[in-house]
């Protein structure tokens, strides 16, 4: 016998169509189970009222970590995203302005005063970077706005760039393997003479957290280091420059981690690569605009610096081209953040600060406003 259990619970034995054979074999002809016609509609009107109960976080682009964790995010969070309206994005912000909050927005977007005029009731901005010079602080502070950032996250996985950069400029690798691939060993013979990293005079510019990891990372290999910041570290022993230019006359090597400010755009212009000088090598894993990016590819091409290792730009993603045939020139896609150990880093860091400011409870790595 087949009994009730067989059935969903809620339904009884006409959800059952069953017929006796002779030998008293019973076999299941046909099972229909026959559901309130309401229940889909019900189910699908449930989701939607669910979402619409989450969190509301405004989006002005797609940040990456939210391609990944997509699922998770949105298990907790309603994302308004303008890109996938009609609506220009002026009227997007109006139409949504009740109800922003909170918004999560990346370094590739500025966020101006314009654009927080727009949110009368938003009162926490998260970002994905480390850097703020998309976000108007001022503007924020006058508003009442609460800003997080990445944090120090990101710092070992941005040393690691710097070094490798550095290693691949002196050793020539990425120049060295086109030259293997391309054939050339076979019909030129010997690759030309790179230049040892130990012993190099190594200055930093800028001694936060990633700076100091840098200096972490090279120490062992023998290199000399000396830094310029904001201001000097009582607690570190390296030589302190209180100027840039005093710096490089000074060093080899020119390593820039700090932030990028009104003071520090264009800080590496024409006058710092010489006195860096002709045997000088520049990383710059900080932002491109720190750098005066024309004067730089003059001097590169001019042999008036020995390379340089980039993986920031001033106008990305636009690079200038005559630094594409330059084998002393090493660059990456301003991927130096960009690992798998980082990136869920920064899921955590960024899901717990939402859920943080949505609880009123304190948020990791808020930004002091001054």
């Amino acid at each position: 016998m087949i009994s009730d259990r067989l059935a969903p619970r809620g339904f009884g034995h006409n959800t059952l169509h069953l017929k006796q054979r002779n030998n008293h074999q019973t076999q299941i002809d046909f099972v229909k189970i026959i559901c309130p016609p309401y229940m889909g509609k019900q189910d699908s009107s449930q989701k939607e009222k669910k979402a619409d109960d989450l969190p509301t976080v405004l989006l002005l682009r797609q940040p990456f970590v939210l391609t990944v964790y997509e699922k998770q995010f949105s298990e907790k969070f309603r994302f308004l995203k303008p890109w996938e309206s009609s609506m220009p994005l002026h009227q997007f912000l109006s139409t949504h302005a009740g109800s922003v909050k909170a918004a999560f927005f990346t370094a590739g977007r500025p966020i101006t005063a314009d654009i927080l005029q727009n949110l009368p009731e938003l009162r926490f901005i998260m970002t994905t970077s480390a850097g703020l010079d998309h976000i108007d602080l001022n503007e924020c502070k006058r508003r009442g706005i609460r800003v997080a950032n990445a944090g120090s996250i990101f710092s070992e996985d941005v040393a690691d760039t710097a070094v490798g950069l550095l290693i691949d400029v002196l050793r020539r690798v990425s120049a060295a393997n086109r030259f293997v691939k391309a054939g050339l060993w076979q019909k030129k013979g010997d690759y030309s003479l790179g230049h040892k990293l130990g012993g190099k005079r190594v200055g930093i510019v800028g001694m936060g957290s990633i700076g100091l990891s840098v200096a972490k990372k090279l120490n062992p290999f023998g290199c000399i280091i000396s830094y310029t910041s904001r201001n000097k570290k009582p607690h570190l022993s390296f030589p302190f420059y209180p100027y840039i230019k005093e710096l490089a006359a000074n060093c080899d090597i020119i390593i820039i981690c700090c932030a990028l400010t009104d003071q520090t755009r264009h800080m590496i212009d024409k006058n710092v690569m010489l006195a860096l000088g002709k045997e000088g090598v520049i990383v710059n894993v900080a932002r491109g605009a720190i750098v005066n990016e024309k004067e730089l590819v003059e001097c590169l091409l001019k042999g008036e610096i020995a390379g340089a290792g980039l993986d920031v730009f001033e106008n990305e993603p636009n690079v200038p081209e005559e630094l594409f045939s330059l084998d002393n020139v090493v660059m990456t896609p301003h991927h130096a953040v960009m690992t798998d150990e980082s990136l869920n880093d920064l899921f955590q860091l960024v899901i717990g600060n939402l859920d943080a400011f949505f609880s009123n409870k304190p948020l990791t790595f808020e930004v002091v406003q001054a």
